[in-house]
């Protein structure tokens, strides 16, 4: 029988993407959604017929415990899933002070909970096969910081610890796991799909020049093809082992992540911070920074 593919959030960006080129190598497919009214992308005219029959839909809420309890009853009705690709995530705008709590909480639902629910369910058909890949999507947010994207961040930084202990646990079972990190690619979730606070969009915000800075950051034009990480997700499932936990993905993402191993903090810091608010803005801070701590140094001497 074809390997099983088994894709989280595949109605769009990369889970599309790699369900498509995945059946195209003729592996079946389980392509996942949280709304079905999506699934009619792969009516798509482009998709051939032969493709089109490997992939299979299923609805499936990473968040809600219903969706997940029928999702396992239907597990039981396959005889392997060979690989797992937790796909589904979303990303929250807007800085720390903007940000509701109950959004964050929200976010890590999706992008660590839901990761965790749909793994937990997957690894005793896996176990029992004694075989089986997971790839969970990251990002190079869970490996570097960005002003305005904590929420986004923070959930993919619990995300790698997490899939670095997983690949620890289950690797005597024949289990391996991977992360793929892309860097900053022309998927809606910098779009149509980041969802933001009502305090982000108020002019009248502290923070609002600095939320334009990091807009024209993240929107810019140097954005990549996120079918380049559909292709390496796919190369992944066609290994008959993954050797190596991480998988950066993007234009200057292993460089970005180099430059902040070796990289003073304080270098770093300003890299970014000019990246989002322009030059004459940080050297203004600097200047303010350099007036209070002579203004302290007064103090002591009076």
């Amino acid at each position: 029988m074809n390997p099983t593919v088994l894709i989280t959030g595949a109605s769009s960006g990369f889970g599309y993407l790699t369900a498509v080129k995945c059946a195209e190598k003729g592996f079946s497919v389980i392509a996942t959604m949280r709304n079905m009214e999506k699934a009619e992308v792969f009516e798509d005219a482009a998709i051939s017929n032969h493709v089109r029959s490997r992939i299979t839909v299923w609805k499936l809420d990473v968040t809600d415990d219903a969706s997940i309890a029928a999702f396992k009853e239907k597990l039981n009705d396959l005889e392997a899933v060979d690989v797992l690709v937790n796909n589904a995530g979303f990303a929250i705008g807007g800085f720390l002070e903007q940000i509701p709590l109950e959004a964050y909480r929200r976010q890590f639902e999706t992008n660590v909970f839901g990761v965790i629910a749909v793994t937990q369910a997957v690894l005793p058909l896996m176990r029992k096969q004694k075989r089986g890949k997971i790839i969970n999507v990251s990002s190079v947010s869970g490996l570097i910081g960005f002003p305005g994207l904590s929420a986004y961040v923070s959930s993919k930084h619990a995300l790698e610890g997490l899939t670095e202990s997983l690949r620890f646990e289950v690797q005597p079972f024949g289990i391996d796991v991977a992360l793929v990190e892309p860097g900053s690619y022309q998927t809606n979730i910098w779009s149509a799909g980041m969802e933001l606070p009502d305090a982000v969009h108020d002019p009248d915000s502290p923070y609002a020049d600095y939320i334009k800075g990091l807009w024209n950051a993240l929107n810019g034009d140097s954005r990549e093809n996120p079918s380049d990480v559909a292709a390496l997700m796919t190369e992944l499932v066609e290994q008959d082992r993954i050797r190596k936990l991480r998988f950066p993905i993007g234009a200057k993402v292993k460089f970005n992540v180099f430059l902040k191993r070796v990289m003073p903090w304080r270098i770093l810091e300003k890299a970014v911070l000019t990246t989002v608010l322009g030059k004459g803005k940080t050297n203004r801070r600097k200047r303010n920074d350099r007036s209070d701590e002579w203004g302290r140094r007064d103090k002591v001497r009076g």
